[in-house]
């Protein structure tokens, strides 16, 4: 039976020859890619994915801080208000129309 240490030696010399052999095989690879590349004219931007839909990433002027929306109802007991956008507080209740906030 093998130690530790003469499997673990085998490993690395395994590991050298993995790493030896896919060199050459991508080598080999890059050449034969190189070699369709030239046979019909393609170059790296070809074979690069081109964005079918949208804008590029990044386009376009930046977006301005978005500013909060006035408040539309007040509620006179606490002073919470609401712009009368997202969900719909409690202390509204069901006649909304007695918590406007009039026009100053």
């Amino acid at each position: 039976m093998a130690t530790y240490k003469q499997l673990m030696a085998q490993k690395e010399a395994i590991e050298a020859q993995l790493a030896e052999a896919r060199a050459t095989e991508v080598a080999g690879v890059i050449d034969k890619i190189r070699s369709l590349m030239a046979e019909f004219g393609l170059t790296a931007e070809d074979i690069e994915g081109k964005r079918r839909r949208g804008r590029p990433a990044g386009s376009g002027a930046p977006k301005a801080d978005k500013q909060p929306l006035p408040p539309k109802y007040r509620d006179p007991k606490t002073g919470k208000t609401w712009s009368g956008r997202g969900r719909t507080p409690a202390w509204l209740g069901k006649n909304p129309n007695r918590y406007l906030i009039g026009e100053e």
